[in-house]
């Protein structure tokens, strides 16, 4: 008889889901916004529903890991401690072995890895840094009358360095995550499905 473990709970997987579709949709009006030939393609008029858009997908950004660290400030610490776990032989052979294990995952033998992998451990908590870093510079620009030019320049240039940053971590973050990953395939079921993953994978 298959055994299942529930890796992600519901409310996880609510919260991973509004957080992504609010991710890709700021991340294509983003685009928009900063790459000029895009914004001129699309003209002025488009560019305001699109800024308007980019706002209210803004708020569920932020809103939505808020609402999830207030219902369950558990997972949040648990989160916390998996980040912040000291680092054995293991992790540092796992990461050494990474790049190599993305192209040839079949011939190389990763080492034994704790409840989240150490590259796991690092691309959350770029991705949180990151997420940070794109929020609080994001309320300043929407503020911007209320600031001095200076901070609204230094806000931008770090909301633009924080979008890059995050569309090329959620890249990465697609790839491995989505299934695409040969070793991963029809794992997306853990975050778009039950949160259910057999004792076998589990293990693996």
């Amino acid at each position: 008889m298959t055994v299942y473990i529930q890796r992600h709970s519901l409310l996880k997987r609510w919260v991973h889901g509004i957080t992504m579709v609010a991710c890709m949709v700021l991340i294509a009006s983003g685009a928009v916004v900063f790459i000029p030939a895009l914004a001129a393609a699309v003209g002025s008029t488009v560019i305001q529903w699109i800024r308007i858009a980019h706002r209210v997908f803004a708020v569920a950004f932020i809103a939505a890991p808020l609402v999830g660290l207030i219902v369950a400030p558990k997972g949040f610490v648990h989160i916390l401690k998996n980040l912040f776990a000291p680092w054995d032989a293991d992790d540092k052979k796992f990461m050494m072995l990474f790049p190599k294990y993305l192209f040839a995952p079949k011939t190389t033998h990763m080492p034994k890895q704790h409840e989240v992998k150490s590259g796991q451990r690092l691309s959350d908590a770029a991705l949180i840094l990151v997420a940070i870093l794109i929020a609080v510079t994001g309320v300043v620009l929407w503020a911007g009358k209320f600031v001095s030019p200076e901070v609204f320049r230094t806000a931008l240039m770090l909301h633009d360095l924080a979008f890059v940053l995050i569309a090329i971590i959620m890249c990465v973050h697609i790839y491995l995550g989505a299934g695409v990953f040969q070793p991963y395939r029809g794992l997306a079921r853990l975050m778009f499905g039950n949160g259910r993953v057999t004792e076998e994978e589990a293990r693996y």
